[in-house]
């Protein structure tokens, strides 16, 4: 296969991952709630693995240092060719580069920035050019959602960086008050909805991770069981049955029935 066959499109959402305080304890918690299993990663930034579900890496998992107490977050990756070319294109249209751009080990370059609404995000230019993993199993992420509270200002500052057209049709999901589409070639990779006015000050505009699951309602049962939370009880959306709930060290994720988005 050819470099230009298996490198994603720049700005699809290639890879998901959790830095956490207790990294054995999270292994623990999605072991038990996804049947992953895990792989040594790239350690640049502390001690990191890959979680591995039917043999393909799906998502990893850092440990923070002790003395760094910080609120837990899933962060989604957006594909890049050229990792400091993206991150001079950030810059420019008024987000932030905190980290990098960095090389990991041999997988690739990233790096983790934020947009003008501070929502968190990494970029990741891959080496390794593996053919495009096929979302919708379960354990695996299938959807990613930016939660803004000036959702048509900082789309447009992820249309300049990343070449996304608004508002898909075809495939897209099914439109919602509040929701946009976001797309490349026509093809639908992830959303940006309207922050709830509810929304506490401090949570601020955040990416959220959608994984799969078989079962919508026996997965929010097993959350609660493994020590997470329940935060909105599994309903039928406009995109599907989904929950969101948070996980043992309150790092918040959406799970929904596998191959709905």
């Amino acid at each position: 296969m050819t470099e230009a066959a298996t490198r994603r499109t720049p700005g699809t959402p290639c890879w998901t991952s959790l830095m956490v305080h207790s990294l054995a304890a999270t292994q623990d918690f999605y072991h038990a709630l996804f049947g992953w299993e895990f792989t040594p990663g790239p350690q640049q930034l502390g001690a990191y693995v890959r979680a591995v579900r039917d043999g393909r890496p799906v998502a990893g998992l850092g440990e923070l240092p002790a003395e760094r107490q910080l609120p837990l977050s899933w962060m989604t990756y957006l594909a890049s060719n050229d990792a400091d070319e993206t991150a001079e294109m950030i810059r420019a249209c008024g987000g932030t580069v905190a980290v990098g751009p960095l090389d990991a080990d041999e997988a690739g370059r990233m790096l983790i920035a934020s947009d003008p609404e501070g929502a968190v995000f990494g970029v990741w230019q891959e080496d390794e050019h593996a053919a495009p993993r096929e979302a919708g199993p379960a354990g695996t992420p299938v959807w990613h959602e930016l939660t803004a509270r000036e959702p048509g200002a900082v789309a447009k500052f992820y249309q300049m960086v990343f070449g996304y057209e608004p508002d898909g049709t075809g495939s897209a999901p099914e439109p919602e008050p509040g929701r946009r589409t976001l797309c490349l070639a026509g093809r639908p990779v992830c959303a940006i909805r309207s922050a709830d006015p509810a929304l506490p000050r401090d949570r601020g505009a955040h990416w959220m991770t959608h994984f799969a699951v078989a079962n919508v309602d026996e997965a929010a049962r097993r959350v609660a069981e493994l020590g997470g939370r329940v935060v909105e009880p599994p309903s039928d959306r406009a995109t599907g049955r989904a929950a969101l709930v948070t996980d043992q060290e309150g790092a918040a994720f959406t799970v929904v029935r596998a191959a709905e988005v």
